[in-house]
């Protein structure tokens, strides 16, 4: 069947199969026959929390609530949905972190009823034994007390935090992807059982993701012959999953704290130079320079840069059949701590159609960046510029040519995006529209506009030195 496939859709399966392979783990898992019970599965970066030095003596902590505070229902668009967004046994879940950290001694408080009821049976039955054999039974060993009660819970379930999606279809064949984050919000406090003061209170967040991939074709690959075929899948995390990674950032957080505060202690205290602990202390230092997707928010583009770039540019002009032709420039950037940058450059690349027009160009020019997001380390940016170019056989003919005809002024604009490879280099992609003020630029004068040109460039900038 693939043989009735043009060169086209072929190129084109490829490129979907790029684009969407990184986010199809959950189609390679898909279920083909039912699977046994097995151990749950440990939430993503509980290793941080169990990996923490041990204690010098554990903390008994009591929790007797720690529920979702929301009372919000799932998101549904076919009508009301009566399910809880998020899990509501959320206190087995912190007495579960509370365990698997070392660090504490979690003591039953949310059923305490159950507990002394069954503790009343103990004593009755060997009152009744007593009473029956004359032999003195064992008294009932008096319940632990806890040093500190936990509180809090789940305060916040937000829906549809982003959205979004891609897409590319092309003679009836092609795929889309669309996501979804929510984010649920928790908040942990301590509170000492001798005094009530609340020693310490950390909230964590997580977002959960939902998302689906499908690709399908749907045409005639020969007279009566029709082709249809799609496939896809749907991934939601695990809301209690996402929770419980919540609630275990949670812990780590009440426990780091604590041994900076001084109300819990190390067994070794050379422990507090370890990597579990500095690490947290470096996450707090940049989460509070975060928006609130979690992205690091920081001025990275230094005051100075210098830039290289290579491309492409197709020719519109008074002659037909234009052509795709190589250009080639270096400039030097200026930054500022905000939205803008500045850029000088001179260039040089080639003019052509196919037939009856070709000529060499060197420019000069300078531009206005305007940088949407310029403390991420990518951000896309508007450009607008203008300068001047001129038809020599180098770069120094653009200063010594004194034919002013020969020197041709024009305006540009386009659309950018510069990624930071390393905090020094700037991979940058863009593609501008370049409008010359006169139509003389092919030596041919004629329709309602002047000539232009378009141009695709892919683009290193070295920075010098970064913003304090």
């Amino acid at each position: 069947m693939l043989k009735y496939f043009t060169e086209g859709s072929k190129a084109l399966w490829l490129v979907l199969f790029v684009f969407f392979l990184p986010a199809c783990s959950p189609y390679f898992n898909q279920p083909t026959t039912t699977s046994r019970a097995m151990l749950g599965v440990a939430a993503p970066g509980n290793e941080d929390l169990v990996n923490l030095p041990p204690p010098q003596q554990k903390v008994v902590a009591a929790v007797y609530k720690f529920r979702d505070q929301t009372g919000q229902y799932k998101p549904s668009v076919n009508g009301a949905n009566w399910s809880t967004a998020v899990t509501q046994g959320t206190t087995t879940i912190l007495l579960k972190s509370l365990e698997e950290s070392g660090w504490f001694s979690p003591i039953e408080r949310e059923n305490l009823g159950n507990l002394l009821n069954e503790r009343k049976i103990i004593r009755s039955t060997r009152a009744e034994a007593e009473a029956m054999t004359g032999k003195k039974e064992p008294n009932l060993p008096g319940l632990l007390f806890a040093g500190i009660i936990l509180e809090g819970g789940i305060i916040s379930y937000d829906a549809n935090v982003i959205t979004g999606g891609a897409g590319l279809r092309y003679f009836s064949a092609g795929g889309s992807s669309q996501y979804r984050e929510d984010k649920v919000t928790v908040y942990l406090r301590a509170i000492s059982t001798s005094t009530g003061e609340i020693l310490k209170t950390v909230y964590t967040s997580k977002t959960i993701l939902s998302q689906s991939v499908d690709i399908g074709v749907f045409r005639y690959v020969k007279f009566k012959r029709l082709l249809e075929a799609e496939t896809g899948f749907t991934y939601n995390e695990p809301s209690e999953m996402a929770v419980k990674e919540a609630i275990d950032k949670a812990v780590q957080s009440l426990i780091i704290e604590g041994i900076q505060a001084g109300y819990w202690k190390l067994k070794n205290k050379e422990d507090f130079s370890s990597e579990a602990i500095q690490g947290y202390f470096k996450e707090k230092d940049e989460i509070q320079n975060s928006d609130i997707h979690g992205q690091l928010m920081a001025n990275r583009r230094g005051l100075i840069g210098a830039s290289v770039a290579g491309g492409v540019i197709y020719y519109k002009g008074d002659y037909s059949k234009s052509d795709f032709k190589p250009v080639g420039e270096a400039g030097l950037r200026i930054s500022t701590p905000n939205n803008l940058a500045f850029d000088l450059r001179l260039g040089r690349g080639e003019l052509a159609a196919t037939e009856n027009f070709g000529v060499t160009v060197n420019y000069a020019e300078a531009n206005l960046n305007y940088f949407f997001f310029p403390k991420l380390r990518y951000t896309p940016y508007l450009q607008l510029g203008g300068g001047a170019l001129t038809t020599g056989r180098s770069i120094s003919d653009f200063f010594n040519n004194s034919t002013a005809d020969a020197v041709t002024p024009f305006v540009k604009a386009g659309l950018g995006m510069e990624y930071l490879v390393t905090p020094r280099i700037g991979l940058d992609v863009s593609a501008t529209s370049t409008y010359m003020l006169n139509d003389r630029l092919d030596g041919v004068e004629r329709g309602r506009f002047n000539d232009y040109f378009w141009t695709g460039k892919v683009g290193l900038n070295f920075y010098f030195g970064l913003f304090k």
